[in-house]
């Protein structure tokens, strides 16, 4: 292939087969299986799905502002602890309401929001606990009727009419969505609560055999259970299937270690039995419901790790070829995974098919870097374990990134703990430098209400839902806010508060240069105080550089970039001009607790060689979650793409990966895993696919949530959008 065949885009593929064991005396009987996927198909597989540019504020509507208090109550008489109103305890209901919400848009709009996340919105039993432990269903977690917006937040029409006024403004509306539990209304007849595995005491069907629920449901009644269930508050919950206590668990309080982490209660919450195919089913039609009478455009998912893996897959399934029914081809859905392992939180996306999960291990490395002053490489760690996401209908482009919230805390208090003594200035740079990382790499990050006024607060949980508007209780009006001399005792909509004014910066940057909010990211240094990669849309191939770096002094750097003598402008963080050199590499100097964008004025030039790809499969017989490795040398913004069969079947996407390290992970069971490798041999073919960087999401078979075994043999192409094509294929 001569050079003047190749621009920016050329083309090359890879293909090898790893297919299932044929004894010698029937292989020549065999039919013929299928051949892999043209090289052009394959480049014209989409490169994103879903969601890659949102811009999320999530917000407790209790906690925001108050715009009715003739709700404040929920309709209900008596104490606290029978309507659960008490404004002066940051346990109970404060007054915010969708109303107040909804006045307040243009505050939300203003930082650039493209989505707003609900907290749980549903009605809620008012109270549960007693005594000191006594507390609200203010954030909506305590669900008792599943088809009714919680009075304390007003009507039903009030939440049309709330996303009606959010999609007028250019804003998504999500919802934040429980399957796991409902509010405590099961207690047991033994009065006793501590967890009981199944291996001591199996499920009993109505005869008294023991069976297993993975495997196929018995018919059972109230003794099939390790604990007796009782009802304690009948007929409250909706809908009505939800009152039979068979539906549960029913195997007392969570460890959340082990088994219990799936079979147990959340905290003393009625643990529903996902494993059930009534209570799939029945999780889907209530979420359906909302899905057709309100114009929503996702869900944000809780407790996802504490149900089970084959759950996911049905129901979001249901839930996802509804929305499409409904027109909703983008409806997405990202599932809290509370663990900052990617080992932990990606076979959500990749076995359980969730679009995306919240991004734990950003969240973590992200306050290590800004606040505590980490080396730049657990950072990039986090990054090179990317390829974990990848799918055929995902990537880690569409991971909710975020800093703090309403479990753990915000970013605010960590950065007070994890810097005593250090001044307001500093703190503010420190949670700054926070939100630039989180805008400017990959992922649609969130603002978690507050942080834009500089909440802070003694913890999580109760102590990080401040209310924006005016409090009574003590406790809030204790905590600092960072950036100001406001206290809690007023009203905090400022609109030029620092942090609010610099998030909305940030926003308007990566609106006006979309590469930064999903293009390609490459990792170009991570080293000491100094993170910096490059971003660049293959449609629109300007490289921008980004670096950022958490030392109290300015940073001097070399970075590599993809152009020789090519000029890049600052955008942000300093201004100027830096030119890289013959060896493309650019100096770059950093502010102190801060960040620098810079941008080529050119476009990317002709690659010097076309890509070659080489292919590391995984071992014959490998099971569980394996990986798929592609070596590639040569071209310029490679993307890989990776296919697959089982046996003689259709070959289908695996998935695409943008940049090195170009990786998928599978999960083989044994049924799949029997297989050799093939020899390999040199082919040639030619395409001039040019994949899209944002197309419409497929409408045909669906395979992206297909249960059952993962189909094994793998196609490999590696482009940089355009020309020629050299492809090399392995087979029996």
């Amino acid at each position: 292939m001569s050079r003047t065949t190749l621009r920016r885009g050329a083309v090359a593929a890879l293909c090898v087969a790893l297919m299932p064991v044929v004894p010698a005396a029937s292989a020549s009987a065999a039919p013929k299986p299928p051949g892999p996927p043209s090289d052009a198909k394959l480049a014209a597989e989409p490169a994103r799905h879903d969601l890659t540019r949102e811009q999320f504020y999530f917000v407790l509507p209790d906690r925001f502002a108050n715009g009715d208090t003739s709700n404040d109550r929920g309709g209900l008489t008596g104490t606290r602890l029978e309507t659960g109103y008490d404004p002066t305890d940051k346990g109970f209901y404060q007054g915010g309401d969708l109303k107040g919400l909804t006045r307040r848009l243009d505050y939300i709009k203003g930082l650039g929001t493209t989505a707003i996340w609900l907290a749980p919105i549903f009605k809620n039993r008012p109270v549960q606990g007693t005594g000191k432990d006594a507390s609200a269903g203010y954030h909506g977690y305590w669900i008792t009727d599943f088809t009714q917006v919680d009075p304390h937040f007003g009507t039903n029409a009030d939440l049309s009419t709330l996303i009606d006024k959010a999609h007028g403004k250019g804003m998504k509306v999500f919802f934040d969505v429980i399957t796991n539990h409902t509010a405590d209304t099961v207690d047991y007849a033994e009065k006793e609560y501590g967890y009981k595995p199944k291996g001591a005491f199996p499920y009993l069907d109505r005869d008294g055999r023991p069976f297993d629920d993975t495997a196929g449901m018995a018919r059972v009644d109230e003794d099939s259970f390790p604990y007796t269930p009782r009802s304690t508050d009948a007929g409250t919950k909706v809908p009505a299937w939800l009152n039979d206590p068979t539906m549960y668990h029913n195997r007392g309080d969570s460890t959340y270690a082990g088994e219990s982490t799936e079979y147990g209660d959340f905290s003393g919450l009625d643990d529903l039995w996902t494993e059930r195919p009534e209570v799939v089913s029945g999780m889907a039609e209530i979420y359906r419901k909302w899905v057709r009478d309100f114009d929503i455009d996702g869900f944000r998912i809780d407790t996802v790790k504490h149900v089970d893996l084959d759950f996911w897959t049905q129901w979001a399934t249901a839930l996802d070829d509804y929305a499409a029914e409904q027109g909703r081809d983008d409806f997405f859905m990202f599932g809290e995974v509370y663990s900052a392992d990617t080992a932990i939180t990606s076979p959500y996306v990749t076995r359980g098919r969730l679009d995306s999960t919240l991004d734990f291990p950003f969240q973590e490395a992200a306050r290590q870097y800004a606040s505590q002053g980490a080396p730049a490489s657990r950072l990039a760690a986090v990054y090179g374990r990317d390829y974990r996401y990848t799918t055929d209908k995902a990537n880690a482009y569409e991971q909710v990134t975020f800093l703090g919230n309403h479990d753990m805390g915000r970013i605010g208090t960590f950065v007070e703990q994890d810097n005593p003594g250090a001044d307001d200035a500093e703190l503010v740079k420190r949670a700054r430098l926070a939100n630039e990382l989180m805008f400017l790499g990959r992922g649609n990050p969130v603002v978690y209400y507050g942080d834009e006024q500089g909440f802070t607060g003694a913890g999580g949980d109760k102590d990080a839902r401040q209310t924006l508007f005016a409090s009574r209780t003590a406790d809030y009006l204790d905590d600092d806010q960072l950036g100001t001399d406001r206290t809690h005792a007023s009203d905090a909509y400022d609109t030029q508060h620092p942090l609010y004014r610099s998030i909305a910066a940030l926003s308007q940057l990566t609106r006006e240069h979309p590469a930064l909010r999903d293009g390609v990211q490459t990792e170009r240094y991570a080293q000491g105080s100094v993170h910096a990669f490059s971003r660049t849309d293959p449609k629109r191939p300007y490289e921008y550089v980004v670096a950022t770096n958490n030392a109290a002094e300015p940073r001097t750097v070399e970075l590599s970039t993809e152009s020789a003598g090519m000029n890049f402008r600052t955008l942000y963080g300093g201004s100027g001009v830096s030119r890289s050199g013959a060896d493309k590499r650019l100096s770059v100097t950093v502010p102190a607790l801060g960040s620098t964008v810079l941008r080529a004025d050119r476009p990317l030039g002709t690659p010097g060689a076309a890509p070659a790809i080489t292919l590391k499969a995984p071992a014959a017989g490998a099971t569980g979650t394996v990986e798929v490795t592609a070596d590639v040398e040569g071209g310029q913004l490679n993307r890989v793409v990776l296919a697959a069969q089982t046996g003689d079947g259709k070959w289908r996407t695996l998935g695409s990966a943008d940049h090195a390290p170009y990786k998928v992970t599978q999960y083989l069971d044994r049924s799949v895993a029997a297989g050799t490798p093939c020899a390999t041999r040199p082919l040639s073919s030619t395409g001039r696919a040019e994949p899209p960087v944002r197309p419409p999401r497929p409408r045909r078979a669906r395979p992206r949530r297909r249960r059952g075994p993962s189909p094994w043999s793998v196609t490999t192409q590696s482009s940089t959008t355009g020309a020629r094509t050299a492809t090399t294929t392995a087979g029996s």
